[in-house]
């Protein structure tokens, strides 16, 4: 046996014709033995997705209590018992217990079935989904699933494609030179055709994937050998599509892999980066800063030229005046001379050697210090002119070293634009993958 199992059926409070009813179903989930002779060794099911089949019970029956339906110009009024309110699904692997149990290869592929069924199962009916169970006191490992409607009026048939199919018919009612019969045997066919997609469905997702066909071979009169033949075709199927699942695990492996190297790289770049904003404001103020006390300094040493160029003024002047002094005693000095008198020569010329050695001296000492301060104004100018000089220097420095901060900044910029991550796009299988 290597072909999928998939069986659907609602149920009612009320037993059916074989006696079945929502309470008896979910007694036999339980294992509780008066619903359980058919087991020879009854087992605890194991809950592998919701809730325990005690808990399904308890649900049903109190959503059941609450439903209502309402009928045509009629008041709310509680649902009848006979109307189906659960949906019960039944899923059978080929593998027996046993084997499962002994061989691990076998259990891994029964794992694998297992997930695909429940998320099969999630996908068609969502919250209303409300507990799968496992039976392993069987002679093959299988899944019960338990589905409660989640409509106010509860109505399992809305979950059910075969019957929602049959009923759309009915509805309809029978066609030109029709009886009941054979819209009833239209229904039928719909109902037929809807559970076959159905079928289909599990065989697309789960069936193809785990390698069981979709048919029997009994139901397909086929031999033997043809049978073999498609069981091997399946197992194959299901090799190529292992392998590829497990290529794409891989590539999304890689591609998750590389984003985060990728991140990383772009974050530790975007932190340089801030470091050299940060390195660069800094120099930045710094130029600032020194911009200042270089133009600081260079209106103090102008001021202290301006200052030397007032002193050389004031010696200049002093010196002109000096001069014109000494010009005025020569004078003087030349008319006391041309007086006849030898006494008034003699007093005359001692009081101009006098005046002459007070005019000297007084000269000497004027001139001596105007000579020391020309040559500290002077020596002051030199110094103001130095240090104008030295902050015109450390402005071109700074400039400079700006420069070089601009350029390696813009160059981290290149970098952060070089290695960041790829935009990703859709491939065909619904994934991403990286734009090339």
């Amino acid at each position: 046996m290597a072909f999928q199992f998939v069986h659907l059926e609602s149920y009612s409070r009320k037993p059916d014709s074989k006696g079945r009813s929502t309470g008896f179903v979910l007694a036999e989930a339980r294992r509780d033995p008066a619903a359980s002779i058919h087991v020879p060794s009854p087992g605890t099911p194991v809950v592998i997705y919701g809730v325990t089949p005690e808990q399904v019970e308890s649900l049903h029956d109190k959503t059941a209590d609450a439903a209502r339906t309402t009928p045509r110009a009629g008041k709310p009024r509680k649902i009848r018992v006979d109307q189906h309110t659960l949906l019960a699904v039944v899923a059978s692997h080929p593998h027996t217990v046993e084997e499962v149990h002994a061989d691990p290869r076998k259990r891994a592929e029964v794992e694998r079935w297992e997930e695909l069924t429940v998320a099969w199962l999630q996908r068609l009916y969502g919250d209303a989904l409300v507990s799968v169970i496992r039976h392993e006191d069987e002679s093959h490992w299988h899944l019960h699933a338990y589905v409660l409607p989640q409509a106010p009026d509860m109505k399992a048939a809305t979950l059910h494609p075969g019957q929602m199919a049959k009923a759309e018919v009915m509805a309809v009612g029978p066609g030109v030179d029709e009886d009941s019969k054979i819209l009833n045997r239209r229904g039928d066919q719909a109902y037929r055709a809807a559970m076959r997609v159905w079928q289909d469905s599990y065989f697309d997702t789960v069936g193809v994937k785990c390698g069981l066909t979709r048919l029997g071979p009994a139901r397909r009169r086929l031999t033997r050998e043809q049978w073999q033949a498609e069981r091997t075709q399946a197992k194959a199927l299901r090799n190529c599509l292992d392998r590829a699942e497990h290529v794409q695990q891989k590539a999304e492996s890689f591609i998750v892999r590389t984003k985060t190297e990728a991140e990383s790289l772009v974050a530790s770049a975007e932190a340089e980066a801030a470091d050299l904003r940060d390195e660069a404001l800094t120099a930045k103020a710094e130029s600032s800063r020194q911009m200042e006390a270089a133009k600081a300094a260079t209106a103090a040493a102008l001021a202290a030229q301006d200052r030397a160029i007032a002193e050389q003024r004031r010696a200049r002047s002093m010196m002109s005046r000096v001069r014109k002094e000494a010009g005025r005693v020569q004078k003087a000095a030349a008319r006391i001379q041309r007086l006849p008198s030898l006494l008034r020569t003699l007093w005359d010329g001692f009081r101009v050697s006098r005046l002459q050695d007070r005019i000297r001296q007084s000269v000497d000492d004027e001139m001596s210090r105007l000579r020391e301060q020309a040559v500290a104004a002077a020596e002051r100018a030199s110094a103001a002119d130095v240090a104008r000089k030295a902050a015109e220097e450390k402005r071109r420095t700074m400039e400079h070293s700006l420069a070089e901060v601009g350029i390696q900044r813009d160059a981290a910029w290149r970098e952060l634009a070089k290695i960041r991550p790829p935009e990703a796009q859709p491939s065909l299988s619904g994934r991403l993958r990286p734009r090339p």
